[in-house]
């Protein structure tokens, strides 16, 4: 697996110089995980963060009474867990494999290191700014949007802009990771499929085109 080009093809490095992401594909370590395999639990000293290579990955906390919360799918492409590197000294929420994943680990002493370069630092910081710019919008989104807009949204982020998917999660965990729950969200797809707007077969979601 060439660590270079899927850091290269993450949005979340688009601002380091390609040396830059030469130095950090230097320290990834390559994990592949089963389905349903853990990667990290809820308050475990935080190592590592990590980048997605293939799969998908939830990220979700406990709830008091010991229900699992949805934090997100973590899509190929997408960074987590990098609040370890400097705000918290703890996962805050667990990792667990949806599919078979494979994810490239990067330690925080390495990562540190890197840092002590000074242009390396500055590249980096640039890139935790825009993070946080995004993680805003979302908290924003969730507050605002209704939750036929928030279903579609998620479609998009997880899936692209496709007609056609092969949905690899379950609809409860849907569900929670656009903020409802599994009755709403079960309401939802009753209307959307009366209203001819999708078909949900098995795995198989077919959305129709929107009208011109």
């Amino acid at each position: 697996m060439n660590a270079i080009h899927l850091l290269s093809h993450a949005s979340f490095f688009v601002g380091l110089s390609p040396g830059h992401r030469k130095a950090i594909a230097g320290v990834c370590a390559v994990r592949e995980l089963k389905k349903r395999a853990v990667l990290f639990r809820e308050g475990e000293t935080g190592s590592a963060f990590y980048l997605l290579a293939r799969g998908q990955i939830q990220l979700h906390k406990l709830s008091p009474d010991g229900r699992e919360i949805v934090i997100k799918v973590v899509r190929p492409g997408e960074t987590f867990a990098e609040v370890v590197l400097f705000e918290e000294p703890r996962y805050p929420v667990a990792a667990v494999a949806l599919t078979d994943a494979i994810v490239l680990a990067i330690l925080k002493r390495d990562l540190h290191r890197l840092l002590d370069d000074a242009g390396f630092r500055n590249d980096f910081i640039a890139m935790l700014m825009r993070k946080q710019r995004y993680l805003t919008d979302q908290i924003r989104n969730l507050s605002t949007a209704d939750v036929e807009e928030r279903f579609f949204r998620f479609l998009r982020d997880q899936y692209g802009a496709k007609d056609e998917i092969e949905v690899a999660i379950s609809k409860k965990q849907i569900a929670a990771a656009i903020g409802v729950t599994p009755e709403t969200f079960s309401r939802l797809i009753r209307k959307l499929t009366q209203e001819k707007k999708l078909a949900w077969t098995g795995k198989r979601l077919r959305l129709k085109p929107a009208r011109a």
